[in-house]
């Protein structure tokens, strides 16, 4: 089986495990309501399963490898990713220990306690066996906040790790829960007059770990178009995946960096909203050295200042933030005096405006890739 069809075969698996976890979910509350002393054999089955599954997860990843003379996998499924699925189910049944356990000792239903919010606990055991990941967003904590006692930066570190995790589970109510269910838990608050009328708007969305839940609020709160750019992933299930929930609700059209910028610059001069994520490196060619905390040469694109030059756009910032009731996605006033002449200088504020934003909730960025990896020329990587 070649990679690319094993990885496929296993997106269909975890779909298939998601739809049964739904299941699970619904059967696991009204068997509480019904057995209040929570005393059911399956409810005490699936509290067993939890911490089997991470027992077995745990030695699946850190002796597995031992054992079979492979530091990691060449494809899936192998040691990583069973060890992850062990976890990942022993994290998700976790507050069913948590829930039986609670009911024996009240006598009565906790409907009000989670079934899909994993454990903390759980999802750092991540942090732990994460290894290459872990290292990186360390080194980038480092590189960004040199002054931050060390302590800090590992605490972020691994509560940046809890909430990567809980937003990539909430995908599955994110892209296939009722809208009702949807509005219920994604807030946009904020300067929304901003959306009102046709002026080109490009919404200038950083990559928090919570931007789907922010790319979902916004056609949900205006029904002016809505375009944004995105790279094909190589695996046609979950890019098909990706493509859906993201175009679920108003009138939203994705177009592929490879479309070029003429059907983007289009969208805008019609009075369209332009989602942008700019703050990534895409390699020397496409970049511009700008500082981005304590780096003085941070490669980024100058795509916000050049979109809004050539769409006669105002921009506007929209930053997204997970929060115990769900996620909310804060709009800014449009930037004053943006964009200049200088695409450079726009860039540099760019990342200032995103500074800014970042100490607000330094955990819920994405620090987990290499934003380093473009060095100037003649310089070492930063990741050695």
């Amino acid at each position: 089986m070649t990679p690319g069809n094993s990885f496929t075969t296993f997106a269909m698996s975890a779909g298939l495990f998601a739809g049964l976890l739904m299941l699970g979910a619904h059967t696991v509350r009204r068997l509480s309501a019904r057995e209040p002393a929570g005393r059911h054999w399956l409810l005490r089955s699936l509290a067993l399963l939890s911490p089997l599954c991470l027992l077995a997860g745990l030695a699946t990843g850190m002796i597995g490898p031992h054992l079979t003379g492979r530091a990691e996998p060449a494809h899936l499924p192998g040691l990583w990713e069973t060890s992850m699925v062990l976890i990942l189910v022993g994290a998700l049944t976790l507050p069913v220990l948590w829930r039986t356990l609670l009911q024996q000792r009240l006598g009565r239903p906790v409907n009000a306690l989670p079934f899909f919010h994993a454990s903390r606990t759980s999802l750092l055991v991540l942090f732990v066996l994460a290894v290459p990941r872990r290292r990186v967003a360390l080194r980038n904590l480092a590189l960004c906040f040199p002054e931050v006692p060390e302590s800090q930066r590992r605490a972020w570190a691994r509560e940046s790790f809890v909430v990567f995790c809980q937003t990539f589970l909430d995908r599955g109510w994110l892209w296939s829960g009722s809208e009702a269910l949807v509005r219920s838990r994604v807030k946009l608050v904020g300067a929304l007059h901003e959306l009102e009328g046709d002026t080109p708007t490009i919404v200038f969305a950083p990559h928090f770990y919570s931007m789907d839940a922010g790319g979902l609020a916004l056609p949900l709160n205006t029904r002016r178009e809505f375009t944004s750019i995105f790279a094909t992933n190589p695996d046609p299930v979950l890019d098909a995946w990706f493509m859906a929930g993201r175009q679920r609700f108003g009138n939203v059209r994705m177009l592929n960096r490879a479309d070029g910028v003429k059907p983007i610059i289009s969208c805008l001069r019609k009075g369209g909203l332009l989602y942008l994520l700019p703050d990534m490196d895409y390699g020397r060619n496409d970049s511009v050295f700008v500082p981005f905390f304590a780096m003085p040469d941070a490669a980024t694109i100058p795509s916000l200042s050049r979109f809004a030059r050539l769409g006669r756009a105002k921009v506007v910032a929209l930053y997204s933030r997970m929060t115990p009731e769900g996620y909310v996605a804060e709009l800014t006033p449009a930037w004053d005096h943006f964009p200049t002449e200088d695409h450079v200088a726009d860039t540099a504020r760019m990342n200032r405006e995103l500074e800014a934003a970042i100490r607000t909730m330094p955990a819920q960025y994405y620090w987990v890739h290499k934003r380093f990896k473009t060095r100037p020329e003649g310089q070492d990587s930063v990741y050695q």
